[in-house]
């Protein structure tokens, strides 16, 4: 009875914690990084307006690092002690179980090595918040025999990430009676699958603009716009050389 009430307050809290606060890291992230779409000195001046913030450092491990280190962990225990029924009762919301236990995995690697490659990075003072722009930029462009390998890891973290969270924010109405009735569900369904298809649109085209440049991807600048006069990751680039 108490391990029964354990385990469910733990999935609670396992739920809520994805919504709040990681939920919103991750679109608060996703905005930040999209400011060097209009070059770095807008997203210089963003990432600078974060470091602002007072007690940086403990607002980070309290709000991000901490309730990371737990959804995350927590969430793979779960996964490998479902036993997803697909293969007896093919539904789709069974087969989204079986993707959002996946994508979980998969975003919690990608956002721990993300965070392992530049967080841990300035923390330990080895990489200034002005310098993230251009290592952003010589990371994503890297390539091998002809292949852009981080910016396709990248494009797959992203999309990982935000399926997840998409189809976590549905499970979350769900489980939360938010969303009782099948039409609500449908209609939250179809709402979060909007919003996790923005979102991806928007990480996406950062990723590509890292990884190339290129400002001609959705949510881009016109060349002929203002904007695209400002520095770009292609000017990065050629002055490094």
């Amino acid at each position: 009875m108490v391990a029964d009430r354990r385990r469910f307050l733990l999935k609670k809290l396992h739920s809520l914690s994805g919504v709040v606060p990681l939920g919103v890291f991750v679109v608060s992230h996703l905005v930040t990084q999209a400011q060097a779409l209009w070059g770095q000195a807008r997203y210089d001046e963003a990432v600078g307006d974060l470091q602002k913030i007072p007690y940086l450092a403990i607002v980070e491990v309290l709000f991000v690092l901490l309730p990371l280190a737990f959804h995350g962990i927590y969430g793979v225990v779960l996964s490998f002690e479902s036993r997803p029924n697909i293969g007896t009762y093919p539904y789709s919301r069974n087969w989204m179980y079986v993707a959002q236990r996946l994508s979980g995995i998969l975003a919690f690697a990608f956002i721990v090595w993300h965070i392992s490659k530049y967080w841990l990075e300035k923390w330990r003072g080895e990489l200034a918040p002005a310098d993230f722009y251009p290592a952003l930029c010589g990371d994503l462009s890297f390539s091998h025999a002809g292949i852009p390998v981080i910016a396709l890891l990248y494009l797959l973290g992203i999309a990982s990430t935000v399926f997840h969270l998409a189809n976590g924010l549905w499970g979350f109405f769900v489980s939360w009676g938010i969303t009782v009735s099948r039409r609500s569900q449908r209609l939250s369904a179809t709402v979060f699958g909007i919003i996790g298809l923005v979102l991806f649109l928007l990480g996406g085209n950062t990723a590509i603009y890292f990884a190339t440049g290129s400002r001609f991807a959705v949510f881009g600048i016109p060349e002929g716009s203002h904007a695209a006069l400002v520095r770009t990751c292609s000017d990065t680039a050629a002055v490094a050389q």
